[in-house]
């Protein structure tokens, strides 16, 4: 006869571990919001893994990503156990779940930062990842980020997005550089300046090149530098012509530092996408979506 008992309930000790650990995505964190070791941590996951018959996290440099199976049972048994633990007076104060985002660096650091300070202040938990859009999607669908701020809409119903704001590019060069701008500038006359690109194969140059004067743009950079702030700083120092976005520059265009060569009511823009992992909203998203959306509608 089985000693197993028919209700479960002599495993509501591992379920709690399991919660505190899919909260946090770390080991060490559910320890000290238990109160126990890390190796009972570790001996409790696996012991509920062999109850379960399935791997629940992917262990990696970080700490340990949920898998969806783990999303499932955590979203069926928060709720419950969550009552139960006020009902006796026992839920821990469990350290609040980071929220993992990714994007641009550019975008990261000029918009993001400013608008998640309060929230991070508040006791928000944030890691952030920068990178180029697909590497960035591909970690969202293998679950080790909640959020990604992508330039790239993702393919099919696999990853649901919506589109989050749209960045405006502009052609600029600093005063010292003695390019006449005007709505009607030419090509031509930026045959002798030197270009500033974000990739050898200048992407958004000929991007810019073909919304704005309708041909393909042949040229090599003069510069390459895989940063658009670093970008910024060259034009300042006059080192020659970029295309950037304009909430990038929005105080050198201000104060005079940098022009806009070719002003113009039809910019080349560039959607951004807010892109979600799959399976249940992980806590603290909604706030991070929130508080972008209200930066975005200052820029």
């Amino acid at each position: 006869m089985s000693n197993r008992n028919s209700d479960g309930l002599q495993d509501l000790g591992l379920w709690r571990t399991f919660l505190a650990a899919h909260r946090s995505g770390s080991v060490s964190a559910a320890a000290r919001t238990l109160g126990l070791a890390q190796s009972s941590v570790t001996t409790q996951l696996r012991a509920l893994e062999v109850s379960v018959g399935e791997p629940l996290f992917v262990r990696h440099a970080r700490g340990i990503r949920p898998t969806p199976r783990a999303d499932e049972l955590a979203a069926r048994l928060s709720g419950p156990l969550d009552a139960l633990a006020d009902a006796l007076g026992t839920r821990p104060a469990a350290e609040p779940p980071i929220v993992r985002l990714g994007g641009a660096a550019e975008f990261l650091a000029s918009v993001a930062a400013p608008a998640l300070a309060p929230a991070v202040a508040d006791g928000m938990r944030l890691a952030v990842t920068t990178g180029l859009a697909d590497d960035l999607l591909e970690q969202l669908r293998v679950g080790s980020l909640d959020l990604v701020i992508s330039a790239v809409r993702p393919r099919g119903r696999g990853l649901p997005s919506v589109p989050f704001f749209d960045e405006e590019f502009a052609l600029v060069a600093a005063p010292a550089l003695g390019i006449a701008h005007s709505p009607v500038l030419t090509r031509d006359a930026l045959i002798d300046a030197p270009l500033l690109a974000y990739d050898r194969d200048v992407p958004i140059l000929r991007r810019y090149w073909r919304h704005v004067f309708g041909i393909r743009l042949d040229r090599e950079p003069a510069l390459v530098f895989p940063d658009l702030r670093a970008l910024a700083a060259a034009a300042v120092a006059g080192a020659g012509v970029t295309v950037l976005p304009t909430y990038l520059i929005a105080d050198e265009l201000a104060d005079g530092r940098l022009v806009d060569l070719r002003p113009t009511d039809d910019p080349p823009i560039n959607t951004l996408h807010l892109v979600r992992r799959p399976g249940p909203l992980a806590e603290g998203v909604a706030v991070v979506e929130q508080a972008l959306r209200a930066a975005v509608a200052d820029l």
